[in-house]
């Protein structure tokens, strides 16, 4: 008998990269022609999001299966809980080595190790079980220490590579290239990193964690990416006369407004991120649209490398991010509150087993959470009976399942962390923090643990400016939308042993 095809999986995880920057879904400004291509050849799911931001938990989420009500990882910093199982745990289970080039921003369980632990330090380092070939985390260590092994003179600040070019330039919203030079780029690092991995498997199975950080902030892009995009083509802004009547819409949106910095995503700047005025966010858009080309650019070399080894037909393809990013809608920047710019990423599947599939637009709901379930099942796995998301293989192949979900459905906690801290500022303790969101084609609604709720009628204000929780008028949508939110949570509930039975006979298993 023949031998059996490997099975190989190519798990791309890019970072606050939005949907509606796919050309594929409408952005036909933007130039990624190995996107592009993957789109072609896979399914690219048109309503997707993750469940929650920002990049820690988001990417807990995605690699535990979990919505944030039950992994617990609730910010960035926030431990993650040991007992609970991951993607590459379960790989492991069945025979694989899950490598992993970027990060995950996972803190580990202090129950595990002691407080002098250095990865208390830092914002996050790598969840359990994958096996590190090219990591990010901590503190961008391995990169900065490739920089000097390339020969690169690190400035004693080692951020400041993110600088614009030129001595007499202050930093900013800026058309000029960064200083670093796209050769030596983190995203040529992970690229580098990716190559040096496929080329020693030598046939064996693999699946990589291929993770890229852009086009996560600082926003500057090396050349020749900087100057790809003008500021002219960009799309048009979403949000209101004046950051003002944006704040006026809710508590939470107002501590934001009057809180996000400038410096948070270009190296070095200051001032309120309010300040923007239209001409600096469309020149901040054309940037952004330059490190989408960059990390293009960058995974074409990948699919060449797979393309010429006969490893591309065969190899599960799954392209997607953490989260979104604002990029000056409703005035604000970074990933926040409730806006979908924040929550709606892409996710493209190219499934080997499917070649019937490709180029089709999915428009079926579908969560972060259904990525692990997904990967597991392709391979021949099992997802554990607590995950909460459910595999896309039936959807990839043309088939929606009977009781597929209907609404969309994301939190976001905002406790204070070390950066941050609203929960001082709105006056709640710490754990009425936190609010989630059940969505579907004509309603978005927005509960809150102790803060007033929000309703928007997405027919009439996609852009969600008019909130209508407060008018009698929606009274009865309000309680069954919030009925529908309650009602996800309880069949939700952390269930790893319900399934379980004591019987006279011993221990019963039930099927779910």
């Amino acid at each position: 008998m023949p031998a059996k095809q490997p099975r190989n999986v190519l798990l791309v995880v890019v970072d606050q990269w939005r949907a509606d920057f796919v050309p594929a879904l409408g952005a036909d400004f933007l130039k990624t022609p190995n996107l592009d291509r993957l789109c072609r050849e896979g399914v690219t799911f048109r309503n997707h999001i993750t469940n929650t931001v920002p990049c820690g938990p988001a990417r807990a989420s995605l690699l535990t299966g979990l919505y944030l009500m039950n992994h617990r990882a609730v910010q960035n910093t926030v431990p993650l809980d040991a007992r609970h199982s991951n993607l590459a745990k379960e790989l492991r289970r069945i025979g694989y080595d899950p490598a992993l080039i970027g990060y995950t921003t996972t803190t580990p369980d202090p129950r595990t190790t002691g407080r002098l632990d250095p990865r208390f330090t830092t914002l996050g380092d790598l969840m359990d079980g994958f096996r590190a070939v090219g990591a990010f985390e901590p503190s961008m260590d391995g990169y900065f220490g490739w920089l000097a092994q390339k020969g690169y003179a690190l400035p004693q600040n080692r951020e400041d590579i993110w600088l614009p070019e030129g001595e007499d330039h202050l930093p900013g919203v800026t058309a000029r290239p960064s200083r670093i030079p796209a050769e030596l780029s983190d995203t040529a690092y992970f690229t580098e990193r990716a190559l040096t991995y496929l080329k020693g498997r030598n046939g064996k199975p693999w699946f990589l964690h291929l993770g890229y950080y852009r086009p996560h902030p600082p926003f500057i892009a090396p050349a020749p990416y900087h100057a790809m995009y003008r500021p002219e083509s960009m799309p048009p802004l979403r949000r209101a006369a004046t950051w003002q009547e944006e704040a006026a819409q809710h508590p939470l949106v107002d501590f934001y407004l009057r809180g996000i910095s400038q410096g948070s995503f270009f190296h070095g700047a200051g001032g309120a991120a309010t300040e923007l005025d239209p001409g600096a966010v469309a020149q901040m858009r054309a940037t952004y649209s330059g490190m989408i080309s960059e990390v293009d650019a960058a995974l074409g070399q990948v699919i060449a490398h797979l393309d010429e080894t006969g490893q591309w037909k065969d190899t599960l393809v799954v392209f997607t991010s953490d989260h979104g990013e604002q990029l000056g809608d409703h005035y604000l920047l970074g990933k926040v509150g409730y806006h979908d710019e924040s929550f709606r990423i892409p996710l493209v599947i190219k499934d080997p087993d499917a070649p019937e599939a490709a180029g089709r637009i999915e428009h079926a709901f579908t969560e972060s959470v259904d990525v692990m379930p997904t990967i597991l099942e392709w391979l021949g796995g099992e997802a554990p009976r607590a995950c909460d998301g459910h595999s896309l293989l039936p959807l990839i192949a043309g088939e929606r399942p009977a009781k597929w979900r209907e609404h969309l459905f994301y939190e976001y906690d905002f406790r204070d962390v070390f950066y941050s801290r609203p929960e001082d500022d709105l006056g709640l303790s710490m754990d009425d923090c936190s609010l989630c969101v059940v969505q579907d084609e004509r309603w978005k609604y927005v509960h809150f643990a102790a803060l007033p709720p929000l309703l928007f009628d997405l027919e009439k204000d996609p852009h969600c400016f008019t909130d209508l929780a407060a008018d009698p008028a929606h009274a009865a949508v309000v309680r069954d939308y919030a009925q529908r939110a309650l009602s996800h949570r309880m069949s939700h509930a952390e269930r790893t042993l319900t399934h379980f039975r004591a019987t006279p006979q011993g221990l019963e298993e039930r099927a779910s």
